[in-house]
């Protein structure tokens, strides 16, 4: 009987594969055309959660483009590993078979003959399946962990599509919550999940127990069915994301210039100037914006050791997002190619 069942299984695995490469493709073209729609929208990258230095939202775009063509491939070579069928008999030594019959029938169904088998093909196989689907499933989270964050209503840089009559709170009605995203963000734990259980079923005794038989009914259908979805539902959000790049601006200039820091340190060095100092020179002005409120180019244009390095003009120039952004055409030719 496992002949038949784990030569049906790999079929279905394979075409519900063909299906989410498809998912992959639609969803990849979305992101493609927004990453190109915002490739000079200007916004602040962030590191630990704290503003960093700029970046273009379309360049966060084009970096989870690049994810989800990692991700195709892998899905490809996992479609390649499960296309395993057998007929070798009760524990693989083709006793009451030919190997030339096996061979036969797998050609006709589209799969490959399983090397050497037990009882069953080895679940290395689909240990490997289910643990690239986790992996897509992460990424799928981790593009809804941003949505998230930018829907936050202290920052507002980008949101979900907001229907007409559309609920976002049973509550209040004021609420336009996250709810698509925080959706995916759930589903992908399940992912994980399976793909552990999957995990499991590896390690059967000799020849073959039943142990993994009842976790493949559960997690076959089930990661294949959640990863179409969640590929679907990744799709119209991102397809429909309401972007705000005038509150990009605004939180980027909310902590008054100190996202340049950097560039400051690094043009007091080119002075000549010791590293170590640089650095105390301009954390001794970046800490009152911090704790006062203060505008940090007004501080380092009143600083007289500063000053004694740098000129005006050169500090305001440290002061251009344009620097930061310089070669954002070169990253995208990198991800898109020409």
């Amino acid at each position: 009987s496992s002949d038949v069942l784990d030569t049906a299984l790999a079929m279905q695995l394979t075409q519900a594969t063909d299906r989410l490469l498809e998912g992959i493709d639609t969803l990849s073209k979305v992101i493609r055309r927004r990453a190109f729609e915002h490739k000079d929208t200007v916004m602040m990258g962030r590191s630990h959660g704290i503003h960093a230095e700029p970046v273009t939202f379309g360049l966060t775009m084009a970096i989870w483009y690049d994810e989800l063509q990692r991700n195709r491939r892998r899905l490809e070579d996992a479609r390649e590993t499960i296309a395993v069928g057998k007929c070798s008999g009760a524990v693989g030594t083709f006793a009451n078979t030919e190997p030339e019959t096996e061979d036969h029938i797998m050609r006709r169904v589209g799969l490959t003959a399983e090397p050497a088998a037990t009882q069953v093909v080895q679940r290395d196989r689909h240990a490997h399946y289910f643990s690239v689907l986790a992996v897509i499933g992460a990424t799928l989270e981790k593009m809804a962990v941003a949505v998230r964050h930018w829907q936050r209503t202290e920052v507002l840089e980008a949101e979900e599509p907001f229907t007409k009559g559309q609920k976002g709170s049973s509550a209040m009605p004021h609420k336009r919550n996250p709810i698509l995203t925080e959706n995916v963000t759930g589903l992908s734990r399940i992912l994980r999940g399976n793909a552990m259980a999957a995990m499991e079923n590896v390690a059967l005794w000799h020849e073959r127990d039943i142990s993994h038989s009842s976790v493949e009914r559960i997690i076959g259908p089930d990661s294949t069915i959640l990863l179409d979805f969640m590929l679907a539902r990744m799709t119209k959000v991102m397809d429909g994301l309401v972007v705000y790049p005038e509150n990009m601006m605004r939180n980027l200039e909310k902590t008054g210039g100190l996202t340049f820091s950097q560039r400051l340190l690094l043009a007091l060095v080119d002075k000549g100037m010791d590293r170590q100092a640089a650095y105390v020179l301009v954390q001794r002005n970046a800490m009152p914006v911090w704790e006062e409120g203060k505008d940090f180019m007004t501080l380092l244009l009143a600083d007289r050791e500063v000053r004694a390095a740098l000129s005006e003009a050169e500090i305001r120039e440290a002061f251009d997002f344009s620097f930061h952004l310089r070669h954002v055409d070169t990253l995208f030719q990198r991800v898109f190619g020409d």
